[in-house]
């Protein structure tokens, strides 16, 4: 036979085969039945068909409600006189300024309601006033609006003009107190900076602390140092690069508040976690008691015995030498003449004993 001969408990391979697509038809079948049960459920959910028609005709409207309610906000009430801007308060204002910009504000808000806060109309409002930076609304409803004022503040002058620490050029701008002076590179145009020094310049004189703004003279960039500002009656500051601009100035105002550091010619802030003073006098020290006072007497050799280590340059230190001493610590060792006691009345004997030049007790 062509199939071959057949097995006890197996069926033979062509109803095996047959039996396949038949499988896969039924569940393909079962799937677009639940596919369809499913499409009509959803339709009947948005169509509200599963609700009792009393209830269906509520849901409408309803719905037809909130509709009318939305296009009547939308064309009528939004700027309605009900909600229309009664009270306007207006802060943040510190410049000579700050009365005509506080009525320009006034004037276009009283013409916006609490639920329609044209803010477009209010920035045009002050676009002659270079001093505001930006604007903060909040509508408190039904008639009042409070407007808060974030003014440039004037960092340094450059060209003439002042110059917040953005780099925005405050035309018109009157200046209150002295401000540093920073070179530019090219002519000034438009309403920003243009070279990039400059507004690296511009931003670290915009991050300095208030106590200090009054002092500073001059900002400078050296192809060493970075960025290097004078201070009046006080050191230079090295920043070197414009980041961690906050963290500079505050190791800054710490070293200048040192009184170790009084007298430094510049202040190197340019790492910010380990700031140094330069440019200090050195440091001298004065002899415990005159020469040739009773006091000498009393006091100890600090020279090392010979074969020590010196702890400051880790070297074995030489052994002394007869009739020498050494002076005070001021970078450099000198000898000195050893100042004779009260007691003695004569020259000491000449060493016979490689004591050191110390004559041994008597016997």
């Amino acid at each position: 036979m062509s199939g071959g001969p057949a097995v006890a408990g197996r069926r033979p391979a062509s109803k095996r085969a047959k039996s396949r697509p038949r499988g896969r038809a039924k569940a393909r079948r079962a799937r677009s039945a639940r596919s369809a049960e499913l499409t009509a459920l959803a339709v009947r959910v948005l169509t509200l068909r599963m609700l009792p028609p009393r209830m269906r005709r509520r849901v409408f409207m309803v719905l037809a409600a909130c509709l009318v309610l939305a296009a009547g906000f939308q064309f009528w009430l939004r700027d309605s006189t009900l909600v229309a801007v009664e009270k306007v308060t207006v802060t943040g204002l510190t410049t000579k300024d700050a009365s005509r910009v506080r009525a320009s504000l006034v004037a276009a808000a009283h013409t916006m309601t609490t639920l329609h806060v044209d803010r477009a109309e209010l920035e045009d409002a002050i676009a002659a006033y270079p001093v505001v930076r930006a604007l903060h609304v909040e509508a408190d409803f039904p008639h009042r609006l409070e407007i808060r004022v974030i003014e440039h503040r004037p960092a340094a002058i450059v060209g003439g003009m002042p110059v917040a620490g953005d780099g925005t050029i405050l035309r018109g701008l009157p200046v209150e107190g002295r401000l540093p002076e920073i070179d530019v590179r090219g002519k000034l145009g438009g309403d920003r900076l243009t070279d990039p020094a400059s507004l690296r310049a511009a931003r670290v004189a915009g991050g300095a602390p208030g106590p200090l703004r009054g002092r500073l003279e001059r900002i400078d960039i050296r192809s060493e140092e970075g960025i290097v500002i004078e201070l009046r009656d006080g050191p230079e500051l090295y920043f070197g690069s414009a980041t961690r601009v906050r963290a500079k100035w505050i190791a800054a105002v710490r070293i200048l508040a040192d009184p170790e550091a009084a007298g430094a010619s510049y202040i190197d802030v340019r790492l910010p976690g380990r700031p140094a003073a330069g440019g200090l006098p050195a440091e001298t020290l004065a002899p415990v008691a005159p020469a040739g006072s009773a006091d000498l007497a009393g006091l100890t050799d600090t020279t090392p015995p010979a074969g020590a280590v010196d702890p400051a340059t880790e070297q074995l230190a030489p052994a002394p030498t007869v009739g020498e001493g050494t002076a005070p610590s001021t970078g450099t060792a000198q000898p000195t003449e050893a100042a004779p006691t009260p007691t003695e009345s004569a020259p000491a004997p000449p060493d016979s004993t490689g004591a050191g030049g110390v004559s041994p007790p008597p016997g």
